[in-house]
């Protein structure tokens, strides 16, 4: 492998961590904050070792998706290098951006292993990770609504550019065999499985859910999402997690298009945009030469351009006939108003 193909493997891999678990989040659910009743019979918690990124580029390169995420398996449960916040939001049914708490919830990265008890299923994972969260961590939260600041999803002035979405696609059958390069994880909205297509994208499977497809555009300079049956609301809920991971001033985009039915959306995002967002989720790809011959710049030296990316995004909207608006909006959020950083003992 190259440098230059590592380099952008090394990407692929990067925006498929930052982006998964935000983006499998597209519905939201009411959370439910009383205490938990039900809990893991043994759980294992440690903390997640650092990526090798040349061994996760190589793994991807040869089609075998790495274990991130919520996994329930029968009795077992795996959480794996998802950090505190993603951990609050899976168990709480929230997305992460909804949980408010110390800076250092989004870079604390942890790797469980819990067993459910008998008679226990996959549903009551989330309640027992409540549990989990509030014996082993100490955690203390509830919920609130404010009026905050957000971006408004509004349709532009001459009217919506939305293709209708085809026929809905058929629910996921989450007890068929996996395919060579794929892997399924558990989301607050059910089960979703995740593929690496012989092109090089990825398409996340939600079943009736949506589909959505990610596929990096080395010659365009651009990595490009697109999903061929979703709602307005989970369109906003998408730009809300790709705003705030680049750096955008973390704004909610709220949906208030008054469209109802699902689209087909796209949206385009710069590779500088790319790293500098995996550099907000606290990861550290290798740095590719200053500089190539021409002396323009490299996609790691953009990445620390405020704001990278975000014009790409901003430039989607527009040609699908919506546009954002600064306004005020309730928002509804999981307080956290105590937590420890380190887990108690196994």
């Amino acid at each position: 492998m190259n440098t230059r193909d590592g380099m952008l493997n090394i990407i692929t891999a990067l925006f498929l961590l930052v982006s998964l678990p935000a983006i499998a989040q597209q519905q939201t659910q009411t959370a439910q904050t009383s205490p938990p009743r039900l809990s893991f019979e043994v759980a294992s918690i440690r903390p997640s070792p650092p990526l090798d990124m040349a061994k996760l580029a190589a793994e991807i390169r040869a089609g075998n998706m790495p274990r991130f995420g919520a996994q329930v398996d029968g009795s077992l449960a795996e959480y794996r290098y998802m950090p505190l916040k993603s951990l609050i939001a899976n168990a709480y049914g929230v997305k992460p951006y909804e949980v408010a708490g110390p800076q250092w919830l989004s870079t604390e990265r942890f790797d469980i292993e819990a067993r459910l008890p008998s008679g226990a299923s996959k549903d009551d994972a989330p309640q027992m990770l409540q549990a989990l969260l509030a014996e082993r961590f100490g955690m203390v939260a509830h919920r609130d609504s404010e009026e905050q600041k957000v971006l408004a999803l509004v349709v532009a002035n001459g009217g919506p550019k939305l293709q209708p979405a085809p026929a809905a696609p058929p629910p996921l059958d989450e007890n068929a065999p996996l395919k060579p390069g794929e892997m399924q994880i558990e989301t607050a909205n059910g089960p979703a499985r995740v593929t690496r297509n012989h092109d090089g994208s990825v398409t996340i499977n939600m079943g009736a859910k949506g589909v959505i497809t990610q596929k990096l555009d080395a010659q365009a300079g651009v990595f490009h999402i697109d999903s061929s049956t979703v709602t307005m609301g989970g369109f906003a809920d998408m730009l809300t997690n790709i705003f705030q991971m680049g750096g955008t001033g973390g704004r909610q985009v709220v949906d208030m298009t008054g469209l109802t039915g699902h689209y087909q959306v796209d949206v385009d995002i710069s590779l500088a945009g790319i790293m500098q967002m995996a550099r907000a989720q606290g990861f550290v790809p290798p740095q590719p030469p200053a500089s190539n011959t021409s002396g323009n710049q490299t996609p790691g030296q953009a990445a620390s351009e405020p704001g990278a990316g975000a014009d790409t995004v901003l430039t989607s909207v527009e040609k699908l006939g919506l546009k954002l608006e600064s306004r005020k909006a309730m928002v509804q959020r999981i307080v956290v108003d105590k937590i420890d950083k380190t887990p108690t003992t196994n």
